[in-house]
């Protein structure tokens, strides 16, 4: 390979890898890099799902691509296919290169929608409130596992950390605990609908009234945290009192743990 460089720096070492029936060059540069603090005082809550990959505090919705749904009978196929091509022939050698390039295909799409999902993120807010997900349990449900995987969820969230740190943003984590989908988001309203169900995917508020989308109503709520972090309260309200109308104040959840509410990741 020769070109022009595209950097300044020192290069200091270079890995072959083989991806499908691809070869990749990655090359390690060393080069003076130091981050800057983040000007930008944008605040933004995010809740993350499976149907919606992404729904952003100010009304911005990333639906999930499911690229493993959309191929997954293509794959069985292929996948059958080379099961049938006799051991060490070239038409398994075919196959088992339309097998790889099919999977490579589905690795690709999904990191393209979360590589241009968290590069927006990063770069219009400066502040970040991100749910904490339980990621291990959830793919250990036989139910949800293969939708988990395939939207990406922890991928998502370790992406949105270290494009903040590149870019001077702060990443912020709710409590595991806080219920972000069963509070009223509406101010100076401390509702909490706790008989809330997975398949409601929007509701009333009997305080206010104010209809809710699910996962908009979340991400308001975690987008709230922000102040309430600043203000030194925790995010699942403990010792906060009801009807203070003071942003990111809820009354005290169930299961309340010992924790600051948020958890600060620079």
């Amino acid at each position: 390979m020769h070109e022009e460089p595209r950097f300044i720096g020192k290069p200091l070492s270079v890995t072959i890898s083989r991806e499908a029936d691809r070869w990749f060059a990655a090359i390690a540069v060393d080069m003076p890099d130091a981050p800057q603090a983040s000007q930008n005082q944008a605040v933004c809550g995010v809740d993350l799902g499976i149907s919606r990959l992404a729904t952003v505090s100010d009304g911005t919705i990333v639906l999930a691509v499911a690229s493993l749904k959309c191929e997954l009978k293509r794959l069985r196929r292929c996948s059958r296919a080379l099961s049938r091509k006799v051991k060490g022939s070239s038409n398994r050698r075919k196959a088992k290169h339309r097998l790889a390039r099919l999977h490579a295909r589905i690795k690709h799409v999904r990191l393209d929608v979360l590589h241009k999902t968290t590069t927006d993120l990063t770069s219009r807010f400066g502040i970040i409130v991100l749910e904490t997900l339980n990621v291990k349990g959830m793919m250990a449900n036989g139910h949800l596992a293969r939708a988990v995987a395939d939207v990406g969820l922890y991928e998502f969230s370790r992406q949105v950390e270290y494009k903040a740190q590149i870019r001077g943003a702060t990443v912020l984590r709710a409590d595991p605990w806080y219920p972000s989908s069963k509070l009223c988001s509406t101010a100076g309203c401390d509702y909490k609908n706790a008989a809330l169900s997975l398949s409601e995917r929007s509701w009333t508020c009997p305080s206010c009234g104010q209809r809710h989308d699910r996962d908009l109503n979340a991400a308001i709520n975690l987008a709230s945290l922000s102040t309430a972090s600043s203000a030194g309260i925790k995010a699942c309200g403990a010792g906060s009192s009801a009807g203070s109308g003071k942003p990111g104040r809820r009354s005290p959840a169930t299961k309340q743990e010992p924790t600051n509410g948020i958890n600060d990741h620079k």
